[in-house]
């Protein structure tokens, strides 16, 4: 159970990224949340119960769209 004040975001909510990291294995490209939560470095997420969050990285932007002097990352 999560002891930080205010309280980390459930495994379940939305917002579940938010929670405080426990552990970092960097060599690996993942780290473990207070949530239980295995977070991936390319945004995918293991949830405690064994479902699999898919990456969520936000696409670049086409050329059409950016912003005159600004490059998408």
């Amino acid at each position: 159970m999560c002891m930080h004040q205010p309280p980390c975001p459930a495994a379940v909510d939305s917002d579940r990224e938010a929670a405080h990291t426990l552990s970092v294995r960097a060599e690996q490209g993942w780290s473990l949340l207070c949530n239980g939560v295995l977070l991936f470095e390319d945004t995918g997420e293991l949830l405690p119960d064994g479902q699999v969050i898919a990456p969520h990285r936000p696409e670049p932007l086409p050329p059409s769209t950016q912003v005159k002097g600004v490059v998408a990352a």
